[in-house]
């Protein structure tokens, strides 16, 4: 078994003055929730700096902070960290022995799985699954009963869960390639580009996210004493922005291999990742790269596959390794192998036939 970093810092603390960007219906929704089973919701929105009869506007948002307050109330309230979602209620600390569970897993991938699985047994009205199909990876969550009012709350808290424990196991940032919901675009759906990085679909079943497999086997990173310091405050998982990625290098070499003639601007290549491109600069030095080092490797490594496997003109392999003339990418071969290609090409075929 791999061996384990202990991170225990604690978790950034949110502030009322932060963003107002989640929607006032996760709000109503837990109001609702309050209703249903007879507790006062008001005393929880002035303890959350919620003014009352804001609730009712659906233009309104509230910051993270204040929604975070508002359900940790809400769940202690009512006992049940589910706050009403399902026919039964999730005692407080049901999601935490789902973590104490996964916490022992080597990778990402069993951890996940084992919180789905076990999930389970917590409620039968939703199943949490993991799916691998060729590079993405796909957490779906099946409905098995009419979640009526609480259907849109209930299935992006979920996934919102999952995706914020999962960055949290592996410390990495797990940029998400798409998520898609059973239900119509709400009258906020705006809101999602910040609920959920990548594009949203509506009207598609089941309640999706995806994300590059990759990620599925990173070791976890954390222990025992991190999860215990994390379950003091987990609420902020959901609205946590990690800014390391464990696998942009990789995702950046597989972009850049992908189409090796292509300019690849800065601004093009994190617009496809989904960064902008000041934070695709920063999270590459923070790994101890940069995207000229990596168009490089990823050149030179097209250019010698070229030379070996094909007889095109050294003009050809040239334009094929995304280099504009054959001055240039002759220059810049002799920089990486001390030779010419067509020195390259042939001492490479020399040693071939006498092998």
């Amino acid at each position: 078994m791999p061996s384990r970093t202990v991170l225990s810092a604690p978790l950034p603390a949110l502030t009322p003055q932060a963003p107002a960007a989640t929607p006032m219906a996760f709000v109503l929704a837990i109001v609702q929730a309050c209703e249903s089973a007879g507790v006062a919701p008001q005393p929880l929105l002035q303890q959350a700096q919620i003014a009352p009869d804001t609730v009712a506007n659906p233009e309104a948002r509230v910051t993270a902070w204040q929604f975070e307050r508002l359900s940790g109330l809400a769940m202690q309230a009512l006992d049940d960290e589910a706050l009403g979602w399902f026919s039964r209620r999730l005692p407080w600390g049901s999601y935490g022995m789902l973590a104490r569970a996964s916490i022992s897993a080597p990778h990402l991938q069993l951890a996940i799985a084992r919180w789905c699985r076990h999930h389970g047994l917590l409620t039968q009205d939703i199943t949490l699954a993991l799916a691998v199909r060729g590079e993405m990876a796909e957490i779906t969550v099946t409905e098995h009963r009419d979640l009526g009012p609480l259907r849109e709350f209930c299935l992006v808290s979920v996934l919102r869960n999952i995706h914020g424990l999962a960055c949290w196991w592996i410390d990495s940032r797990i940029p998400l390639q798409g998520a898609q919901f059973p239900f119509a675009a709400p009258a906020h759906h705006g809101a999602y580009s910040v609920l959920f990085s990548g594009s949203t679909r509506f009207g598609t079943s089941p309640a999706t996210l995806r994300f590059d497999a990759r990620y599925l086997a990173l070791p976890l990173q954390r222990d025992e004493a991190a999860l215990c310091q994390m379950l003091e405050r987990a609420l902020p998982l959901t609205v946590l922005q990690y800014r390391r990625d464990r696998l942009l290098v990789q995702r950046v070499r597989q972009a850049l291999a992908s189409a090796p003639g292509a300019a690849h601007s800065a601004d093009a290549l994190a617009e496809r990742l989904h960064l902008s491109p000041r934070t695709l600069h920063r999270q590459l030095k923070e790994e101890g790269a940069s995207l000229q080092a990596l168009k490089d490797e990823v050149r030179r490594e097209r250019a010698i596959a070229l030379l070996h496997r094909t007889d095109r003109a050294i003009k050809q392999v040239a334009h094929e390794a995304g280099f504009s003339n054959d001055k240039s990418f002759i220059r810049a071969f002799r920089g990486w192998t001390g030779q010419s290609p067509a020195e390259f090409r042939r001492n490479a075929r020399v040693g071939q036939v006498s092998s």
